[in-house]
């Protein structure tokens, strides 16, 4: 097995670095004070083709996989800028390439390769958790159009979005289990209301409540056009998520562990550097490592999913959860190195605990993991 990445991959990570230099923390930052989205890095991003890099080429995408979303994903995170609203962008145009209908491919996947046009993705709701069919927004077929109404929650920049891919209860089985469809749903159409949830995570991608009421959308917004097919597309991009989660894990604690060295080597209190003592430099190493560690995970599963590897459900839970863990342990070591300058804005660190902390619990808990390789690779008796 070889480890090493491609030279194609090497010039990507380097070009992406580049414009992430390029911006910095601190327009991170500013965008974030301000209230506004981050334009000016999206479009530099997505003008090179680099927001689009896993959809086809003739949609205009890059042709690339999630292993390549991963890297930029990662390489933005690693200089100091984690977008939210790029791993959204991330699993919704693969999911219309792979179930949707041809003329939904052609309508919606050239604009999202460009990144001209934005969609958000809703699925999550108070009542359902992590138990997705147990969601309560439905859609029901009244004279050839679908009538969606229910309420979503923590769904990411629908305020600049053109659409939402919203999931609903389409019906039930011939068993009684709910079935799903997934919906193309304009944020221009009437019914449809959003209002920002207040949130202590510091970063310019919002979050907001969405509610849908008896909004009408015609069956040729039904991704792929049959329902009962939603819980196989969800599925497919669940775990994307969870993979370029992981690179932006990855990526943030790259950030944490250089901002802590460069500290290390120039902060001189007795005579010599801190990183000189074993107490400093030690557990930078450990969090190096663990960082490693996750990487690997991270990449493994990326490579599972582009080749169809049916094992990548459990890799990319994984990967999310050791990744989560290696960056909060960076964010604390850099906390611990710089004292009492990491709570000064300058510095740029204490900033970015919320988005950090919160991988830890979304896109799906550290516990749902453990339940997860628990049940399906040790095969023990499920607890839920």
């Amino acid at each position: 097995m070889d480890f090493r990445e491609t030279d194609e991959h090497t010039a990507l990570r380097e070009a992406v670095a580049e414009i992430g230099r390029h911006f910095g923390h601190e327009y991170f930052v500013k965008c974030r004070e301000d209230g506004v989205f981050v334009d000016e890095l999206w479009r530099a991003i997505f003008s090179q083709g680099f927001g689009g890099v896993n959809l086809p080429p003739e949609f205009g995408g890059g042709g690339g996989g999630l292993y390549e979303m991963a890297i930029v994903i990662e390489e933005l995170s690693a200089q100091g800028c984690p977008l939210i609203f790029l791993i959204v962008a991330g699993m919704c145009g693969p999911i219309i390439n792979e179930f949707g209908t041809d003329a939904q491919r052609q309508q919606w996947l050239p604009g999202i390769a460009a990144g001209t046009t934005k969609m958000a993705f809703a699925l999550t709701e108070s009542a359902a958790g992590s138990n997705a069919p147990n969601i309560r927004t439905s859609a029901r077929l009244e004279d050839g159009t679908w009538v969606l109404s229910g309420a979503k929650q923590y769904i990411t920049n629908v305020d600049v979005a053109d659409a939402i891919l919203v999931v609903a209860r389409t019906g039930a089985d011939d068993r009684g289990r709910p079935e799903l469809g997934m919906f193309i749903v304009e944020t221009s159409r009437p019914g449809l209301e959003f209002a920002k949830i207040p949130m202590e995570i510091k970063e310019p991608d919002n979050q907001f409540s969405v509610f849908l009421d008896d909004i009408r959308v015609p069956a040729e917004n039904l991704v792929g056009g049959v329902p009962g097919k939603g819980m196989l597309q969800i599925f497919s991009g669940l775990n994307p998520e969870r993979v370029n989660v992981s690179a932006q894990a990855v990526g943030l604690g790259r950030y944490f562990i250089d901002k802590a060295v460069d500290y290390a080597k120039t902060r001189d209190v007795w005579g010599q550097p801190i990183g000189a003592y074993q107490g400093v430099a030690h557990p930078l190493a450990e969090a190096k490592i663990q960082i490693e560690l996750a990487r690997l995970m991270a990449y493994k599963a990326a490579w599972q999913f582009d080749t169809g590897d049916p094992a990548v459900g459990e890799s990319a839970s994984v990967a999310k959860l050791a990744a989560a863990d290696a960056a909060l342990l960076a964010f604390d070591q850099a906390i611990q190195v710089h004292g009492g300058n990491a709570f000064a804005s300058a510095y740029g660190i204490a900033d970015l605990w919320g988005l950090t902390r919160l991988m830890r619990s979304a896109p799906v808990s550290r516990e749902m993991v453990l339940n997860y390789v628990t049940q399906h690779t040790l095969g023990l008796p499920r607890s839920y």
